[in-house]
């Protein structure tokens, strides 16, 4: 699926990046406090630190601006957890280690998770297929890290039980964002990423269950 592309009439490509980017920022925290339907083109300017005429010189609506903001998100998860995913050697140790850093990276962007999670409904027909598919591409990440260990033997799980721990570890990451007004009440990053890390592997390693082998 193709990247849905932003109408710019400025044709400096450096530029046009380095706008986006004043206007992403600005947009999160905009859409973070009213919404994306309450939030205007023109208070989006305003926070990007240019009027509304600059505005439109590099997107066309403010549905343009909110694609832009999810596209960056799942972009910028990607990049930070590349290299990390990459160098996992496939153990069950590697894979906790794996799950600890993307938390992490959860914590930092957790504002751009949140509104992304509460705006994503309002992306057009056209952008949000390709959205989604990013987030898939993100889990199917994990499936290879949790692959690897049962490649390894130290993991022996079906593909539906990877593809379905895949999710969890995604969706337990960005929950840290979304529901943090409850639970930073309750829990440190530390704790949590230690809490979840057990309910997410711990049932792996039971005798029995899942018919997972032992940690080795």
């Amino acid at each position: 699926m193709k990247k849905r592309e932003v109408h710019a009439s400025v044709k400096d490509e450096k530029l046009v990046s380095m706008r986006r980017n004043q206007m992403i920022k600005g947009a999160v925290n905009l859409f973070k406090e009213k919404g994306f339907h309450r939030t205007t083109t023109r208070e989006i300017a305003k926070a990007a630190g240019f009027s509304i005429g600059t505005l439109y010189e590099y997107i066309r609506t403010k549905e343009d601006v909110l694609y832009l903001v999810c596209d960056f998100i799942y972009d910028e998860v990607k990049d930070r957890l590349q290299n990390d995913l990459e160098q996992n050697s496939g153990t069950p140790e590697a894979l906790k280690t794996t799950i600890a850093y993307f938390f992490q990276v959860m914590d930092d962007m957790q504002d751009e998770v949140l509104v992304m999670y509460q705006e994503v409904k309002s992306l057009t027909k056209d952008a949000l297929p390709y959205v989604l598919k990013k987030e898939m591409e993100m889990v199917h990440m994990f499936e290879l890290v949790i692959t690897r260990c049962v490649e390894n033997g130290k993991l022996n799980i079906s593909e539906k039980h990877i593809r379905l721990l895949a999710h969890n570890i995604f969706v337990q990451g960005q929950m840290w964002g979304f529901r943090r007004w409850a639970l930073r009440k309750i829990y440190t990053l530390e704790e949590y990423i230690e809490l979840q890390s057990d309910l997410l592997l711990g049932s792996l390693y039971g005798k029995g269950n899942l018919n997972a082998t032992s940690l080795p």
